[in-house]
């Protein structure tokens, strides 16, 4: 895997979304919300697209979008399907995530993320933008939500929740990569002081009140936890981001153990997916590729607390079932 890197200061760069059209209900981009048409594409050890199937899991839309599960292991080809028999994706009929990209741009040549939607029809990828995804999950697909289904991204609370999201971006989920992948002493250090400082605000912020904007679970609950529940077995070790281990961080540890066991959250958590993606793929960080033992698991489990701050986790709405049969993740400890 190449990493993106400013030879000059050091620093990871991300590269940014090339596709960017948007699935809606009025369809304004030309990609109207149908059940049954696109099927969504995730690696269940990137952050990013974990963050996709957490909505999809808690709006109930397992019938209207279906999922593909990549392989966490990316060779030079891209996210490939060797999870599936034959080595291809069932309804996309596709070995790499690359052709639904170079099926929508033949001269596309630049990196292949998930998550990704595709047109089922077409075979075409139609966006690779995770922020606006998940937005528009939460709020675009309102015709396929369950009974129940909770408002991740209530209007009246949207500046707040879009504040705190920016903010966690820069210094938390993008900062973990920035002091990871980071080729120059000032680059890390920086990475390092941002995501920490940060980490301490929102600890602050957690210790009165049980989520982060408002008294129910939102989007911006979402974009924390997944950055959260990695920390320790590959960000902590793996990315130098060792000041502190999350489970000797007393309210974040207790806000992510909060989240994990509601349904909709853990259950779509893959820690065997997640240690070897990121110790086996970035060899310019782990040349050894050896995958660590560690850490314990069984704590994730343990007593949390938060219910004494009160709120209510899915506001007027209803826990989501349990999910499909063939994306139930294997027992983790």
């Amino acid at each position: 895997m190449t990493i993106p890197t400013d030879p000059e200061r050091g620093e990871f760069k991300r590269s940014p979304n090339r596709f960017t059209a948007r699935i809606t209900a009025d369809g304004a981009d030309g990609w109207p919300v149908e059940a049954g048409r696109y099927r969504l594409v995730v690696s269940r050890a990137c952050p990013w697209a974990s963050r996709a199937l957490i909505v999809r899991r808690l709006m109930g839309l397992e019938e209207a979008l279906s999922v593909a599960i990549a392989d966490p292991i990316q060779d030079e080809r891209s996210w490939r399907f060797t999870l599936d028999p034959g080595g291809r994706d069932p309804v996309l009929g596709i070995e790499f995530l690359g052709e639904a990209y170079r099926a929508a741009d033949p001269d596309y040549d630049g990196g292949i993320s998930v998550p990704a939607i595709v047109d089922i029809p077409s075979g075409k990828l139609v966006t690779n933008d995770y922020p606006q995804i998940t937005l528009d999950l939460d709020t675009e697909w309102v015709a396929h939500y369950r009974d129940g289904a909770p408002d991740l991204y209530p209007e009246k609370l949207r500046d707040e929740i879009d504040e705190i999201n920016r903010a966690v971006h820069r210094d938390v989920n993008a900062a973990v990569y920035e002091a990871g992948f980071a080729t120059k002493q000032p680059a890390y250090d920086d990475a390092y002081r941002r995501l920490f400082a940060r980490l301490d605000e929102l600890s602050d912020r957690l210790s009165r009140q049980r989520y982060l904007v408002g008294d129910t679970i939102t989007e911006a609950d979402i974009r924390l936890f997944t950055t959260l529940v990695r920390f320790d077995p590959v960000y902590h070790g793996h990315f130098k981001c060792n000041r502190h281990k999350l489970t000797e961080m007393p309210v974040l540890w207790a806000y992510a153990r909060d989240l994990f066991t509601t349904p909709g959250f853990g259950d779509t958590v893959d820690f065997d997916h997640i240690k070897r993606h990121y110790y086996q793929v970035h060899e310019q960080v782990n040349p050894t590729r050896i995958v660590p033992g560690g850490p314990d698991l069984s704590a994730w489990a343990e007593p949390h607390g938060r219910a004494d701050l009160g709120g209510r986790p899915f506001g007027d709405g209803t826990p989501p079932g349990p999910p499909p049969q063939d994306e139930v993740v294997p027992p983790q400890w």
